[in-house]
């Protein structure tokens, strides 16, 4: 199976990963949350909507979602509100004394499906990297081979690489939990990173008006 310039791919996507947006704040917010296993989880979830992405530039549905301006914001709509309802979560758990004060590698507090829910659904919902994936991926995708699997193996890639820097985000914050013992620390990463989350989701939901 033939890969295009497959070396310029992951060149470009470990740029990308690294880049801080909606996927480092949401790691950061949820590892601040539960630790290290809360930040996994949630990588884990985020990194496997990378595959329905990837399902769908294949066949043809993120074209259909890009050239109908409808369905686009309709979707783009519910990804801002999924957004705004995670990082409102966070503010009212604060507000309430609910959330973690402290890292703990052993914390039960929130079930790991949570987390990997939480991931799952930022990604999936978010159209723009669904666009994403239908402008990117097709330039290193042999024309004459399978589309799916090729997409899948490019897909795969970018999983890796965000998992090794997602997980090494969340690690790096677990070592740092003597600092965030710090109920304060604790408190004003979580609502800093909450916070980010209201105002990531409000801006793409304006966007879309």
């Amino acid at each position: 199976m033939q890969i295009n310039d497959l070396y310029t791919f992951i060149a470009a996507m470990t740029l990308l990963t690294i880049t801080p947006g909606l996927d480092t704040v949401l790691v950061i917010r949820n590892t601040s949350r539960g630790g290290k296993w809360d930040g996994y989880a949630t990588s884990l979830g985020i990194c496997l909507g990378l595959y329905l992405h990837a399902t769908w530039s294949a066949i043809g549905v993120a074209a259909i979602i890009s050239q109908s301006p409808d369905l686009f914001n309709g979707i783009k709509i519910i990804g801002a509100a999924y957004l705004i309802y995670l990082g409102a979560s966070g503010v009212r758990s604060l507000r309430r004394g609910v959330s973690a004060l402290h890292i703990d590698s052993s914390q039960q507090g929130v079930p790991r499906y949570i987390s990997l829910r939480e991931g799952f659904l930022s990604n999936v919902l978010n159209p723009k990297t669904a666009v994403f994936y239908l402008a990117f991926l097709p330039q290193f995708i042999d024309q004459n081979g399978n589309l799916w699997l090729q997409s899948m193996l490019l897909a795969s890639i970018h999983f890796v690489l965000a998992m090794i820097w997602q997980c090494g985000l969340a690690s790096m914050l677990d070592r740092a939990k003597a600092l965030l013992a710090n109920g304060k620390t604790n408190y004003r990463l979580q609502m800093c990173t909450s916070v980010v989350l209201v105002a990531l989701g409000a801006q793409l939901m304006m966007s879309s008006f």
